[in-house]
């Protein structure tokens, strides 16, 4: 594979942060894929004509964001999803007593679609850009709990059909790195309260207009490139969402 051409960090400014942006742009591009190992941190200050303790601060953000991996005497890797080790760094549903589970995922809906103005600027998209919408209804030890509404661009997603995501073997973002490339490194949540309607009544066994939890969600991969979004509705009478903790992966209990 050819190696991406970058040119050198400019002088002036931080010097750490444009390696650390020209590093992005290089994963961006393809150049290392989930679970390669990137060059040696030499090879890496020559390329981007820096020092290695600059460099290697340009590689430390990045592992503290979990975009890459440090594995001690193998070298420095691009992290991909691993179901037991990212699933609830992404997923914050848990039951009011603490238990988490990993959720039993059924796809209700999908089509495609032209985005609205609200999900372009979402998405960083045109309005009536081409998307892929889908429905997942989502089970906590036996019951369903949660109803998602996806969005994604066609762009990012090119030949993503119903079959496929409905056979998917993983997790969805691990679906989303493995057949397409698409690594979710960050997200943006927002919550607040939506009230629901005649699908979710009927999924949730509530009733029409009954109070739900509603999750905003806009994923990222790298460069703050937005690859979805996603409305989440959380049925609270028994499972609550636990924000983020800062600097800490959440682990299954």
């Amino acid at each position: 594979m050819s190696t991406l051409a970058i040119t050198p960090p400019a002088l002036g400014g931080t010097r750490y942060k444009e390696v650390k942006s020209a590093l992005l742009v290089a994963l961006s591009a393809g150049e290392w894929k989930g679970g390669e190992c990137i060059p040696s941190e030499k090879r890496l200050a020559e390329r981007f004509g820096v020092s290695i303790g600059t460099l290697r601060k340009a590689i430390d953000e990045l592992c503290a964001e979990s975009i890459l991996i440090r594995h001690q005497g193998l070298g420095t890797f691009v992290a991909m999803h691993q179901r037991d080790r990212h699933f609830f760094r992404f997923f914050r549903i848990v039951r009011r007593d603490g238990e988490k589970a990993y959720p039993v995922v059924t796809l209700i809906d999908f089509k495609k679609a032209r985005a609205s103005r609200q999900v372009a600027a979402a998405l960083g998209i045109e309005s009536g850009a081409r998307v892929f919408q889908f429905i997942n209804s989502l089970a906590l030890h036996g019951k369903t709990v949660l109803i998602e509404h996806i969005t994604v661009p066609e762009a990012h997603f090119p030949g993503l059909t119903e079959t496929k995501l409905r056979n998917r073997p993983n997790t969805l973002y691990n679906f989303y790195q493995d057949v397409f490339a698409i690594n979710v490194v960050e997200t943006d949540e927002s919550v607040t309260v939506a009230l629901a309607d005649q699908l979710e009544s009927r999924e949730l066994d509530l009733n029409v207009g009954a109070p739900l939890l509603q999750i905003q969600r806009i994923a990222y991969s790298y460069n703050r490139c937005a690859v979805e979004l996603r409305i989440s509705r959380l049925n609270t009478e028994d499972y609550q969402y636990v924000a983020a903790r800062s600097g800490r992966e959440e682990q299954p209990g």
